[in-house]
């Protein structure tokens, strides 16, 4: 690859691949917080808003966005190419549903007002988003959803609960999806509000995680009342909206970025234990690395189809069943290696490169969000191998 960083173009899509990459490699390199390298968890906007805020003032805090938005106007590929160099240097997840979610469905299904009200405060860092679509009785399968909106005059008035809402206690903006139609099929009976979250009747209750931290929340309404202008699209027609949101982002859960780090932080950790040599170590990290080398050779398949600018189609779903369930395992055999370090906390004498028990737990969840592994393995079931319902 050449080393020589190229000169920033009007439009970045004209650089090849390896040129890009340079260009996002060495700017990341030069500006991102390294306090902030691989933090050992999900960190709030008080934490990480620095980076926020230098990649809004570069113009790269919205990859996928047309530029006449405020985004980069990349083509996937060279999203994807991105994606690779922020996992690749350790840098923390923002809090980025308005950039990744909300926004691309405003600029895809919005009105001309709703855009010129939303995306620019989404650049700014104004409005800070949550996504309201889970439910207790309504998780993987997001089409029972309960929470309900019921038109009263100019307003939708919303009543219900939310769950695993993440970082809701950071954002000033939830987008909902509501149940607006009782009799139609309940897929069709779905809509998209957009609501303040200091809106009165909306209570927010964070829940401690068993590494004691507060990542997740649950969001309850009573009797919140919307603005009719703040829903996007047809009543009784989200479903689909919030649907088709999902694709591009299994392939960044599956990527083997996740799967790498933790299989170097597992050979980091046998070294410091004393265990690189043992012959059962050896083993069973050599296995690891094997499935490793397969999930890359898999998701280089999906990335392919991707930078050619094709549709990824259900099968898609493999990547992320693969790779939470390798880090699972490469974690697992952490916990095993480290011995009565496991139980710790925090890192092994400081050490955030040696977190055990951290990465453990961060690969606890991966199997669940995003859309369980088993409703994943059923989406492959009917759509990939049409076996019966």
């Amino acid at each position: 690859m050449n080393a020589v960083t190229p000169a920033e173009p009007e439009d970045y899509n004209s650089l090849d691949d390896d040129g890009f990459r340079m260009l996002v490699r060495n700017w990341i390199g030069a500006n991102y917080p390294p306090e902030l390298r691989n933090p050992t968890k999900r960190l709030h906007f008080s934490e990480n808003k620095l980076w926020y805020y230098k990649l809004s003032e570069k113009g790269w805090l919205a990859p996928g966005w047309p530029r006449q938005y405020g985004g980069m106007g990349l083509t996937a590929g060279k999203q994807l190419v991105m994606l690779e160099e922020l996992q690749r240097h350790g840098c923390t997840r923002l809090n980025d549903m308005g950039m990744t979610m909300i926004g691309p469905l405003l600029i895809r299904h919005g009105t001309p007002e709703q855009r010129d009200f939303y995306l620019p405060k989404i650049i700014a860092g104004e409005h800070i988003w949550c996504q309201g679509y889970s439910e207790p009785n309504a998780g993987s399968d997001l089409a029972s959803l309960r929470t309900e909106a019921v038109l009263d005059g100019e307003d939708w008035v919303v009543n219900g609960q939310k769950i695993w809402t993440s970082l809701a206690m950071d954002a000033n903006w939830i987008f909902l999806l509501v149940r607006t139609n009782k009799i139609a099929k309940k897929q069709d009976g779905i809509s998209f509000l957009l609501v303040r979250m200091d809106s009165p009747g909306i209570t927010v209750r964070p829940i401690r995680n068993i590494d004691m931290g507060d990542e997740f929340c649950e969001v309850f309404f009573d009797n919140v009342r919307v603005p009719k202008g703040q829903m996007v699209g047809d009543v009784d027609r989200g479903w689909t909206m919030a649907k088709n949101l999902l694709s591009f982002e299994r392939i960044g859960i599956g990527s083997p970025r996740q799967s790498g780090y933790a299989l170097a932080r597992l050979k980091l950790l046998a070294e410091h234990m004393g265990l690189d040599d043992d012959t059962q170590f050896v083993e069973r990290y050599t296995r690891l690395r094997m499935d490793l080398e397969d999930h890359k050779a898999l998701y280089e398949t999906f990335a392919e189809k991707v930078r050619r600018g094709e549709q990824l189609g259900p099968d898609v779903s493999m990547l992320k069943i693969n790779q939470t369930e390798l880090d699972q395992r490469i974690t697992e055999a952490m916990l095993d290696v480290a011995g009565e370090n496991a139980g710790l906390l925090e890192p092994i004498g400081g050490n955030r490169e040696l977190n055990p028990q951290g990465q453990f737990i961060q690969s606890r969840p991966s199997t669940i969000y995003g859309g369980s592994n088993e409703i994943q393995r059923n989406v492959l079931a009917k759509n990939v191998l049409a076996l019966p319902g």
